[in-house]
Formats: structure tokens, C-alpha cells, sequence
């Protein structure tokens, strides 16, 4: 669920101390921390969510502190969107859990030492062990397995040279293309629809011919891959649901 909610900035008050740098957001009656700094090239006004569920901020150089904080008010539906996200995420996987696994959002099953998502029994490591951990192993294995044999087949298929397929734990994109021609893909690629999944991979063997995002490079998209925007809407819709 998603909650909508009016932010106001809290100034200093006489008791309470606040560190330089630090000041504080009212959000849905909670106080959340804000940590303010500054940065020599930044061109704009940034402001992130961190892991501890407070905010950062950064001001570039010779902007205001005061304009930063109004920047941080008016991301009220991101904010709250965000803070949600992040509370789903640190919230243990339980029987009736649902997670993102080839495509859908199925529900997980706990059952003694094992836990079930879809057509796969994963073994847990005793009582109160980590469900979520456990399946995201497995998500990892499968995806060591399957995800460079079908690189390797859409590659065949484009006429595209690959040197090397790996698979990594990427927090913030879901495939690169080095200048020689080595594919990274995400591991969570496992979760998504297959036709996404293709568009990402054929996004980075695209790469290997245009090293860049010219219109050269979105036309060759397109000619192998002309579902390409429905996959980024998909992306756009759900794909914070699955980075850490």
C-alpha cells in the first residue's frame, strides 16, 4: 500500500540539539533524519533514501540549503513510496510472502526446514532461519544457470560477438557491456517476465555494436527487440521492487 501524506519541515528547537548538516522531515507523524551535504559537482538538488530509513541530501556547491529542503518537501509521494518499499524489503519472508519469480508475484510456502515458491523446494537451515535468504540463493543459482545460455542463444540469433557472459548481484542496474564485448547481467533478471528479461539482454548485445544510447543504437534496439517499450514500462512499474 502506498500512503499519501503531507511532509512539513521542522526547524531547530531550543530542546533539541541538532548536529550541523542534520535536520528533519515530519512524515506521517514520524520524524525522519535528513543528513545534508555538500557536493563540488553536482548540478542539482539529489535526495536519497537511505538503508536506515533516513534521508540524504545533497546541495551543490554555492546552491541554498534553505532551496535543498524545499526540493526535499516536494518529494512527498516519492518520499513515502520509497520508505514503504524499503519497509517491505526488510520484512521477513513468511508463508504468504509474495516475491517477484519468473515473471509473477507468487506466494512463498514455509514448511518445517523447507520453503516453495512456484515449481521450486528450497531447503531452509533450521528453525527461524532466513526464507528470503534461502530463496534468493537459489534465485542466484538459477540464474548462473540459465541467464548466459540465453545470451549466448539471443547473441547467436542478432549475429553479435560475446567474449564472456557473467552474472552479478548489481544494486542499481540490470546489465552492462564493457569494450570487450563482456556481458554483466543481473541476477534478478530470474524474476522478471521472459519478454523483459530478452529486452535487457538484447539492450546490452546492442551495446557490443553501440557503445552508447544514440538513436543508432534505440533503432537496432528496436529491430531485434520491438517490445522494448512495454519491457521499460514494466521496469519503470516494478523494478524497485526487486533491487535492494
Amino acid at each position: 500500500m502506498i500512503y499519501h501524506c503531507a511532509v512539513q519541515l521542522r526547524l531547530p528547537m531550543s530542546e533539541r540539539r541538532e548536529a550541523p548538516g542534520v535536520r528533519y522531515l515530519t512524515i506521517q507523524g514520524a520524524d525522519v533524519r535528513i543528513t545534508i551535504t555538500r557536493h563540488r559537482q553536482a548540478r542539482r538538488y539529489v535526495v536519497r533514501v537511505s538503508e536506515d530509513g533516513g534521508l540524504r541530501l545533497t546541495v551543490p556547491r554555492g546552491a541554498s540549503i534553505a532551496g535543498g529542503l524545499a526540493f526535499a518537501e516536494r518529494q512527498t509521494d516519492w518520499i513515502t513510496r520509497e520508505l514503504e518499499r524499503q519497509r517491505i524489503r526488510r520484512a521477513p519472508w513468511v508463508t504468504g510472502t509474495r516475491a517477484w519469480f519468473r515473471g509473477e508475484r507468487m506466494p512463498v510456502k514455509v514448511a518445517g526446514a523447507s520453503a516453495s515458491i512456484g515449481a521450486e523446494t528450497i531447503a531452509l537451515d533450521g528453525a527461524g532461519a532466513d526464507v528470503r535468504a534461502a530463496c534468493e540463493a537459489r534465485f542466484r543459482e538459477l540464474a548462473a544457470e540459465e541467464l548466459p545460455d540465453r545470451c549466448r542463444e539471443l547473441a547467436e540469433q542478432t549475429g553479435v560477438s560475446v567474449a564472456r557472459v557473467s552474472i552479478r548481484n548489481q544494486r542499481s542496474r540490470w546489465g552492462a557491456c564493457s569494450s570487450r564485448s563482456v556481458i554483466t547481467l543481473n541476477w534478478r533478471l530470474i524474476q522478471m517476465p521472459g519478454r523483459v528479461r530478452d529486452y535487457v539482454i538484447f539492450h546490452e548485445l546492442m551495446h557490443v555494436r553501440h557503445p552508447n544510447h544514440s538513436r543508432r543504437f534505440w533503432r537496432a534496439v528496436d529491430q531485434v527487440c520491438d517490445w522494448w517499450r512495454d519491457a521499460e514500462r514494466w521496469l519503470r512499474n516494478h523494478g524497485r521492487e526487486l533491487l535492494p
